[in-house]
């Protein structure tokens, strides 16, 4: 069998968004839980920022999670986590998930990073990383990341409870508590002509 490749996103993947969409709204209805909706714009857009992480077999999908910036770069949350069901059961979540994590913690290495998950084996693999459970209080404030929340089928909940709470747990990871990540050089230096040229 070909060897499973996680690798930083970039813009020859994006041909890869719609089935990653597909992939991530059919296990959402397996699961019976909510997910934050995105466009395939926004998708695309996270690859060309260098801030995805594609899993690939050859040309074929396999996994995907991207990264997000709030509250003026304070905070940090690796989102949308997703392993095609013909890959499964590898261990391919918690490659894409190190890499993502590790992905942030090189670019922000500041920021508090953050994880809202209504699953068990992302909260685990959270703890394994040095999150800890926290309450929403504990999050950002920045209304745009919770805006993100209105396509997710117990958005009702959030609202009801003054965004004190919902289905999902929240977790953290605060890089006071813990030593640099590590990158390859090719990706740090993608990094680098991304963030220069943003400026």
């Amino acid at each position: 069998m070909e060897e499973i490749k996680v690798m930083v996103a970039d813009e020859s993947h994006i041909k890869y968004v719609g089935t990653i969409l597909q992939t991530i709204a059919d296990a959402a209805k397996v699961r019976g839980t909510g997910i934050a909706k995105r466009s395939p714009e926004y998708v695309a857009t996270k690859m060309k920022e260098a801030k995805a992480v594609i899993a690939l077999q050859g040309d074929k999908f396999a996994g995907f999670s991207y990264i997000e910036t709030w509250g003026n770069k304070h905070y940090v949350t690796t989102s949308g986590l997703i392993v095609h069901p013909d890959f499964r059961g590898l261990g391919l979540a918690k490659r894409i998930k190190n890499v993502t994590f590790t992905l942030a913690r090189k670019r922000w290495p500041n920021a508090k990073i953050f994880s809202l998950t209504s699953g068990s084996a992302v909260m685990k693999m959270n703890t394994q990383l040095g999150y800890h459970p926290v309450t929403f209080a504990d999050l950002t404030d920045d209304e745009s990341f919770w805006k993100g929340c209105e396509g997710c089928v117990n958005h009702d909940v959030l609202v009801r409870t003054g965004q004190k709470y919902c289905i999902c747990t929240a977790m953290l990871f605060d890089p006071e508590e813990h030593l640099p990540a590590k990158l390859p050089q090719e990706v740090i230096e993608r990094i680098n002509r991304i963030d220069g040229s943003n400026k």
